[in-house]
């Protein structure tokens, strides 16, 4: 039974035995039984947000939660362009933990709403870039995870062999994939400060002079050191967005370009239809194991004998050309994560139906060199990731701890072209496992 508004705040007060609760109502934005989860007034006319975990599982993610935003100190913020929760107290609910944090104002976009040009998408850039641009001993000192590339390319083989394993994965996908870790000068990247989980809606927004900025971030579960891309994932499902999104990220990075950022985060969305059926297999749940290898076989149509690194990679001075392309008036940064333990059928169900619309109408067109697209090693066609993951049955406090914000509907663009279709598997997969 889901605790009451009430419960919830008389936790609060136990967390915090100074102030005083004089309002309380229920989060239920995105709600999906992760977490019971309400806002409260606060006598000094503060709002903080409390959350007690439900499922088994969302209490190491919380746990999780709580040690990022430890590692967020006042010296790590204020490198940040926006704001991070701030951890208020902790008390314990019926056995479970309960946190309180400060209640973060603002509104969300889904990616496939996302516009183009400057505001949301530059925002989104600068501040992604800022993310991982933070020092990695932020992660380091509070003994949060932290992957090598060797250990980020072990750990992506030992999923594509738990996956294959099942005899349900089609063989193309597993030559494709197979192919990409043979391919050495995909897992050469510098190692940063990643979300390793959140994606475009886990970004708050507020009108500034009218112009859409990010404000603040939520989904800090994931926070670790780590591939860069595997915050990327989401661009396929910004078609209007992507390229600005991009190209705002490498304007603000103090990084080094890396040629084949794009290809990797569109490797990891496609084994998300890889963690889906193993999902599957491993609980029992045949109608997921099922999903899971339609969703796959369906990509394997789309994707054929393609390989994940394009003959023509992105080198230097494409990377170069791209930075050029930045107008210094709107400089801005992208960045997005993966997130492997959210499940969403649905969501992938409806991008099957979408995509075999699209192959009905591609239009067959080339990226040139001067479009941003054309520097990927993976198409950036739009992925139509709808509302199907109100579905999903693993999703992260996001869904809770969001009061007051907005979030967009998805729409359909860009069909037919079979590198569209890879493209939009590979997003939906994505959407599946963010933890929303």
């Amino acid at each position: 039974m889901a605790r009451s508004p009430l419960t919830l705040a008389a936790s609060v007060t136990s967390a915090l035995p100074r102030v005083g609760v004089v309002g309380v109502g229920a989060l239920t934005e995105r709600a999906t039984g992760r977490y019971d989860s309400a806002v409260a007034h606060l006598d000094d006319g503060r709002r903080v947000v409390v959350r007690v975990p439900v499922e088994a599982d969302a209490a190491p993610e919380l746990a999780a939660e709580v040690r990022a935003l430890r590692a967020l100190t006042p010296g790590v913020r204020v490198l940040l362009p926006f704001r991070a929760p701030e951890l208020l107290g902790e008390t314990g609910l019926d056995g479970a933990q309960a946190v309180v944090v400060d209640f973060l104002p603002g509104y969300r976009v889904d990616p496939a709403h996302l516009p183009a040009g400057r505001g949301a998408a530059t925002s989104l850039g600068a501040a992604l870039a800022a993310l991982h641009g933070l020092p990695l001993s932020v992660v380091r000192t509070e003994g949060l995870p932290v992957r090598t590339p060797a250990q980020v390319r072990d750990d992506v083989e030992r999923l594509i062999d738990r996956a294959s394993a099942t005899g349900a994965l089609p063989e193309p996908l597993v030559d494709r994939w197979q192919r990409a870790l043979a391919t050495a000068e995909l897992w050469r990247f510098e190692s940063a400060v990643v979300l390793g989980g959140a994606g475009a809606a886990s970004f708050l927004f507020e009108d500034i002079d009218d112009v859409p900025q990010v404000t603040g971030l939520l989904e800090w579960h994931g926070l670790s050191v780590g591939d860069p891309a595997s915050d990327l994932q989401w661009l396929a499902s910004a078609p209007d967005a992507a390229d600005d999104v991009y190209a705002a990220y490498i304007a603000h990075s103090d990084r080094a370009p890396d040629p084949h950022a794009r290809a990797r985060a569109r490797m990891y969305a496609e084994l998300e239809f890889a963690k889906w059926l193993i999902h599957g297999h491993e609980s029992g749940r045949q109608d997921v194991v099922d999903d899971a290898v339609g969703l796959l076989t369906s990509l394997s149509a789309s994707v054929g004998g393609e390989d994940i690194v394009a003959d023509a990679a992105l080198d230097v001075e494409d990377a170069l050309a791209l930075l050029e392309r930045i107008p210094e008036s709107t400089p801005s940064s992208v960045d997005t994560s993966m997130q492997t333990d959210a499940y969403d059928p649905e969501e992938l169900s409806l991008w099957l139906a979408d995509q075999e619309d699209r192959l009905e109408a591609a239009s067959g067109d080339e990226p040139t060199s001067a479009d941003p697209a054309a520097h990927d090693d993976l198409s950036t066609a739009p992925i139509d990731l709808p509302a199907a993951r109100e579905r999903s049955p693993r999703r992260s406090h996001r869904d809770d701890a969001r009061a007051g914000s907005a979030t967009s509907a998805d729409a359909h663009t860009d069909r037919d072209d079979p590198v569209v279709d890879a493209e939009r598997a590979s997003d939906a997969a994505l959407r599946r496992w963010l933890t929303d």
